[in-house]
């Protein structure tokens, strides 16, 4: 990116880490903000070339008859095989990556944030400045789902947190680490990494 453009700032974490309230506060700063999970899904009932994709790979029963992604059947499909996870990630998520890149034209705050769970696993990190990992202990994580989700069960959530990257990988390729716990104040973590965010953007736009 040019030294117009603004600084990219990705936002991730483990399920239950907490990155979306992390995300919020910085969205009451006015960093601008961008849910990748939430306009994959978006593109996935809206962008023509996705859809057609989607219905190429795994049929019509991937929507249902009024146009909405029929996220049960997807789920299913991909959450157990691999190989189906990677094909449906190959369409997704370059998807979500032009989307991301017209997103930021014309934002003219220093930086911009992109919130994603997947941040490390789709390689998408790589276009990004810095990254913030937020974290938490796990058994603290789980108890958040469970509370949030109470359709799940414990181990479906094990389940999905296997199915990520290790806490330990991640902390290694990121920029930044809010520990999102009971024993560190959030607030003074995210505002720190605030301020050092805008003099970086500073500096890049020098």
């Amino acid at each position: 990116m040019s030294k117009d453009t603004p600084y990219l700032v990705g936002i991730t974490g483990g399920i239950g880490a907490g990155k979306t309230t992390v995300s919020k506060v910085f969205k009451v700063l006015g960093a601008p903000l961008y849910n990748a999970d939430e306009r994959a899904k978006w593109l996935m009932e809206n962008d023509e070339s996705l859809r057609a994709g989607i219905l190429d790979g795994f049929g019509k029963e991937a929507y249902h008859e009024d146009g909405r992604l029929n996220r049960v059947f997807l789920a299913a499909k991909v959450f157990s095989d691999s190989t189906q996870t990677e094909k449906i990630n190959a369409m997704v998520h370059p998807a979500v990556g032009r989307d991301f890149r017209d997103w930021c034209l014309g934002k003219s705050y220093p930086y911009v944030l992109k919130e994603a769970a997947l941040l490390f696993e789709t390689g998408s990190y790589k276009d990004l400045d810095k990254v913030l990992l937020v974290t938490a202990p796990l058994e603290t994580r789980i108890e958040r789902v469970l509370s949030r989700d109470p359709q799940r069960t414990r181990e479906q959530v094990l389940d999905i947190v296997e199915k990520q990257w290790d806490e330990s990988k991640k902390r290694e390729l990121s920029d930044f680490i809010v520990e999102n716990c009971n024993k560190s104040m959030l607030l003074p973590q995210i505002l720190k990494v605030h301020q050092k965010l805008l003099s970086y953007s500073e500096g890049k736009r020098a």
